[in-house]
């Protein structure tokens, strides 16, 4: 899983102002007029600790943490410090442990000085936000949780933040609240016209195979290849299809058209076996041109099955050569006909043989005259009929009218997201 980085260490340094000078307090006026921005009126730090603390600025600067850990340390047999003193010492001393790689100490010291109420609101959005960017990098999950939920909830804008917040539920296995953080982050860039960072979309789909919630796995799937498609994505999506309890092995073929469409068929015997489908359909066009795909790729016509390949291109090329001649007679029987389904087997043949105009008029008077064996079936392969017109609108609104739990739902959903968002 990705990690963000951040720099934690020198957003706490800039927050409470170690990177300019800390002036030596109680031994001379003069000594800490110039710094008197950054240091309350009518509040001092007495030599015993200005003096130390001063030393150990110095060591920071030369990268000498641990020393300057030492140095701060001797602040701690220093009675009645005042509050002020109390707070430089702690955001010195968490400063020097946060470079020395003390997570511990530097946390404890820098909540000590947000408990103090001596930030300004803008500084303190600061320190909380870099507190739980440093817990999360240390893995310390629970008080990443703590600190990055009060930076969201104290009006932090940044959306690392969420999204190390909804990791850190995560990695903490969590799973149930991380995956309601995810819902809910993800609705709200899809309300707001912006798209879900491909890096929640994972988390999303993880959280869903860790719980083994193939529906919400399914879900988020479907959101990443629509955002942000992949050929693994579609792969993963059209092999759950098919797998999915109920599929109808009528619509195999179907399967084949949408890979085509979108990853490409694979191997060779894709090829073949969804020209041998297509033939077996009425579809001689289709085969052909599936089987001249194959050979363009280079995967068909070498190897042991070369002479049975050339067989069945051959047989292809013949069928929809014969198709053609007969199409004058097949369009005057399905008109003819009291049901529709003649109609849109033989539009989507025209289609495929690139004759659109025709194909889809026959198409969408065979559905108009209904009667249709599967009308489901019909109105997928209209949508597939004017994505290969090029008609998208019309396509997408086809797809999005096709019912059923057998598979040809799915596939349409799967279709209107090839026209929304084509891999190629």
């Amino acid at each position: 899983m990705s990690k963000l980085r951040f720099a934690p260490i020198f957003v706490l340094l800039t927050a409470v102002g170690l990177t300019s000078t800390l002036p030596v307090l109680g031994l001379a006026p003069a000594a800490y007029a110039a710094d008197e921005a950054e240091q309350p009126k009518g509040e001092t730090v007495r030599a015993e600790v200005g003096v130390p603390l001063q030393a150990a600025q110095e060591l920071i600067k030369q990268q000498k943490y641990k020393e300057a850990l030492a140095k701060i340390a001797e602040t701690d047999a220093v009675p009645n410090k005042t509050p002020w003193e109390t707070f430089t010492i702690d955001h010195m001393r968490g400063a020097a442990a946060a470079r020395a790689g003390d997570t511990e100490q530097a946390g404890k010291s820098f909540e000590a000085v947000i408990a103090s109420g001596r930030l300004s609101p803008a500084e303190q959005a600061k320190v909380v936000q870099a507190l739980g960017n440093m817990y999360y990098d240390a893995k310390n999950y629970p008080k990443a949780i703590a600190w990055l939920t009060r930076s969201l909830k104290e009006g932090g804008a940044d959306p690392q933040t969420r999204t190390l917040l909804i990791q850190s539920y995560y990695l903490s296995n969590d799973i149930p609240r991380a995956t309601s953080e995810l819902q809910s982050a993800i609705a709200a860039d899809e309300s707001a016209g912006r798209a879900p960072s491909e890096i929640e979309l994972k988390l999303l789909a993880s959280c869903a195979l860790k719980s083994n919630d193939k529906d919400g796995y399914q879900v988020a799937l479907e959101k990443l290849n629509t955002y942000y498609p992949k050929k693994d994505y579609w792969l993963d999506l059209i092999g759950r299809v098919q797998n999915k309890p109920g599929f109808s092995d009528r619509l195999v073929l179907d399967l084949y058209r949408l890979k085509a469409a979108t990853v490409q068929l694979q191997t060779s015997s894709e090829f073949t076996d969804m020209a041998q489908l297509s033939l077996l359909a009425g579809f001689p066009a289709e085969a052909k041109k599936t089987l001249d795909q194959g050979y363009q790729s280079g995967l068909l016509g070498s190897g042991p099955d070369a002479a049975k390949q050339k067989r069945l291109q051959d047989q292809a090329g013949k069928a929809a050569s014969d198709d053609l001649k007969s199409m004058a007679q097949s369009e005057t029987a399905a008109v003819n006909a009291k049901e529709g389904t003649g109609q849109v087997n033989l539009g989507y043949a025209l289609v495929t043989a690139g004759q659109f105009d025709k194909g889809l008029r026959l198409m969408e008077d065979g559905l108009k005259k209904g009667n249709l064996k599967r009308s489901d079936d019909a109105k997928l392969h209209l949508g597939i009929a004017y994505q290969l017109a090029g008609q998208k609108d019309k396509a997408i609104e086809a797809f999005k009218s096709v019912k059923g739990t057998d598979g040809a739902a799915d596939l349409a959903r799967l279709w209107v997201m090839q026209v929304n968002h084509p891999l190629n």
